[in-house]
Order: C-alpha cells, then structure tokens, then sequence
C-alpha cells in the first residue's frame, strides 16, 4: 500500500512538471527575429568565373583556376585573381584581352535572297534574314555587316562579338567581290576612271579591283572592295550615271557560296573559322 501511494505521488508530482515545462513558447521578439532574417546577406546571384571561363571552351575550370591565380582573367577592366569569384549577366570578361562568352560560338553563311532586310527585326512587319536562319543555332546569332534588301548573296553571322568587330572594322580592310548587273555597258573611260580612284562624298575612294565578268556583256561588272560604307557599291556607279539592277555579294572574307542555294545556310567549317580569325 505504502509502494502505491508513493507510486502515485511520484506521478502527480511528474504531471505537475510537465505542465510546467509545456508552456507555450513566448513571440515577444518576432519582430526582432524577422529583422534579423530580413538583414541576412543573399547568396551571390552569377555564375563563378572559372566555370564562365570553362563554359567559352578555353580550357576546364581546374585549369582555369590556375589561370585566374596568374592573373589572366579581367572582369570589367579588372584583374581577378579571387578562387570562386562570380561573373554577373552584364559583366565584360576578357581571357588574356579577349573578350569571352560563356556560349559555345557559332558561325553560318548565307546565301541572302532578295525582299530581305539586314536586321534583326522590323517594326513594319517586312522580312528579316533572322528569319532564314531561325533554326540554325539555339544561342543568338548576328548578321555580320549588311546587304541591303535587293543584295543578294554572301552573308554571315556569329555570336562571336570580337571576330565581328574584327571582319567590320576598316582598319583590318576585309574584302568582298560582288557582281554588278548595270542598267547599261559600263565604258572604258569609267572604268579606268573607278580603278584609278575618285572623289565620293568628299572622301577620295580607290576600289581593291574591277573587272568585266568575263564572256558577258559589258554590263556585268566584278567589284572587289574593302570599304564597309553604306550602299557603296550602287554609290560607285550612281556616281557615273549607271543604275545597278543587279548585285550579288560573290565573296566576304575569303568566304564564298558555292554549292549553297539561295536561301539557305551552313555551318562554317573549323579550318574557315581559323583561317578568319589569322585575318
């Protein structure tokens, strides 16, 4: 009997800790809690830069790593030897002065068609030749210099900003060969006059090479030229009274359109892509 009752006691005295021990927790400092939750740094937002440097196909990120360790990486001008450090969307990254891209480059040719415009779209609704090569790679490619919409011909596009600059700029005097089509024979007195140089636009202006297409009329005209101005090679005849009717863009940068239908499009091969890039 004695056992029980001490049996008993020990219980009621357990349930009356328990009570004690159970009471609802006390939300007096919520608000403080929320503050400081709220003034928790966020996890840096960008991708790490020897993944970005990996992810342009330069070398893997271990190596890259060693790399950014000599110094070889630039983010915005700056040097960045930090392991871990992260690119931001907007960022310029340079490897060795170059600048770099985290998506794989591509490079296509077309061979333009006419009724299409050099842009990458129009408000009025017309045709673009973004629309010809809708499918030909999942990153955003860019046409590479123009061809007005009745040129026909060589065009080409890449997501490799530094060889664009580089195939527009004057400085590197890319070539390109079109075909002429005029309105009427184009003299000898104009012709040597187009060969020897002239004044256009108060600007002295000496094209590359020009010569009749052979076994053609005398209105089908080759032009070789470096100059990227706008509408140049319609100007040059304009200039001495002669309407082109026709132009084709034969070659761009050593690039040509054989075995390439109007219309359509192609990858560059690796040798046309290095051989680009030693101009």
């Amino acid at each position: 009997m004695n056992a029980n009752k001490n049996s008993s006691r020990r219980r009621q005295e357990g349930n009356k800790n328990f009570k004690k021990t159970s009471r609802k927790p006390s939300f007096k400092n919520k608000d403080s809690i929320n503050k400081a939750s709220k003034n928790k740094p966020e996890a840096s937002k960008g991708i790490r830069l020897n993944k970005y440097i990996s992810n342009s196909g330069i070398c893997s990120r271990r190596e890259a790593d060693v790399f950014i360790s000599a110094g070889s990486a630039t983010v915005n001008g700056k040097v960045i030897t930090e392991m871990g450090y992260k690119v931001q969307e907007n960022d310029e990254v340079r490897f060795d002065g170059s600048l770099i891209s985290p998506e794989a480059k591509r490079y296509v040719l077309l061979n333009k068609p006419k009724n299409y415009i050099t842009t990458m779209d129009d408000d009025r609704g017309r045709r673009t030749v973004m629309d010809l090569v809708a499918n030909a790679s999942k990153e955003r490619i860019y046409p590479v210099g123009r061809l007005d919409r009745n040129t026909t011909g060589v065009l080409m596009f890449t997501n490799d900003g530094e060889l664009a600059k580089k195939l527009t700029h004057p400085k590197h005097k890319v070539q390109k060969l079109y075909h002429a089509t005029l309105d009427k024979k184009l003299s000898m007195k104009d012709f040597h006059a187009i060969a020897d140089g002239f004044e256009l636009d108060g600007r002295h202006l000496v094209v590359d090479e020009i010569s009749y297409i052979p076994n053609q009329s005398k209105r089908e005209v080759g032009i070789k030229i470096h100059s990227g101005r706008n509408r140049i090679v319609r100007r040059i005849f304009e200039h001495f009274g002669y309407t082109v009717i026709k132009l084709d863009r034969v070659v761009f940068a050593g690039l040509t359109k054989k075995n390439l239908q109007r219309g359509h499009w192609r990858h560059l091969t690796q040798l046309e892509v290095s051989t680009l890039n030693m101009l």
